[in-house]
């Protein structure tokens, strides 16, 4: 085979396997393999390596849905995450996410451990494919009124409800709650569970860009950056300016003697 392909420039091939899909590359190592120039054989094992990946990630996530009808049973199951739970300041958030089984959204995955970029085109995605999704915000003198555990089950039961379906399922990251009926918790559920996954992507870029846009109302807090958590730059305004309207007034007790009110 070295014979018949050595009459090809050795920089041809490595581009052509640097473009191959992963269902080409497996052909193209058969025909390469043998060639005995260097280039060519660091090119065949870079796609092979890429090949490998590639498979991983996209078992990864069919595994992501596998846990959801495991988990959640063949009727309609919802995925359930918040995010803000330990922010000082802005909203808690709460999303509930019904994903068909039979349309993977690619590269799903606990909001952390994504880019902004990535997270923006994945809410993008879901939204496209999801058949319901549900938004509940909790306003932070309800927080500081009510307390967190309470504010969390009311968050959670009104994501559900917005989203407009009566579930057989509700998945939902982290511990026993108790906030809706045939409520079933799953630990790092983010990073398990398809449905949970989709709910946490949602609900992180929502209430990010509720803090973008909260910066321009009270700007000075970093707010855009921090996204209302207590980043050195947050803290350093609170004490500067004293809390807002929007800062969870029990949360501050840490760095602040006395709140001041905006």
């Amino acid at each position: 085979m070295a014979n018949m392909t050595s009459s090809l420039p050795a920089t041809k091939i490595a581009a052509e396997l640097t473009s191959a899909s992963i269902d080409e590359i497996p052909v193209l190592l058969d025909r390469y393999r043998d060639d005995p120039r260097t280039q060519v054989k660091k090119a065949c094992e870079r796609a092979a390596r890429r090949r490998e990946k590639t498979l991983a990630e996209q078992q990864r996530v069919i595994d992501m849905y596998r846990s959801m009808r495991e988990l959640g049973g063949s009727g309609v199951v919802v995925g359930v995450d918040e995010v803000g739970r330990g922010s000082v300041a802005g909203p808690l958030t709460v999303c509930a996410v019904c994903l068909p089984a039979d349309q993977i959204i690619w590269g799903l995955n606990d909001s952390k451990q994504l880019s902004p970029a990535k997270r923006e085109l994945l809410a993008a995605r879901i939204a496209e494919v999801a058949t319901a999704i549900g938004i509940c915000h909790i306003p932070p003198a309800e927080i500081d009124g009510s307390g967190m555990a309470r504010c969390l089950r009311r968050a959670v039961a009104g994501a559900v409800e917005d989203a407009g379906v009566t579930p057989d399922c509700v998945l939902m990251d982290g511990n026993p709650l108790g906030a809706v009926p045939n409520e079933r918790d799953v630990v790092h559920g983010d990073a398990t569970v398809a449905c949970i996954a989709a709910a946490s992507i949602v609900a992180k870029v929502t209430r990010d860009e509720m803090m973008v846009e909260l910066d321009g109302e009270y700007p000075g807090y970093h707010l855009a950056q921090s996204k209302g958590y207590a980043s050195p730059e947050h803290i350093a305004a609170i004490k500067e300016h004293g809390l807002s309207p929007i800062h969870r007034v029990s949360f501050c007790g840490n760095f602040l003697e006395t709140a001041r009110l905006f």
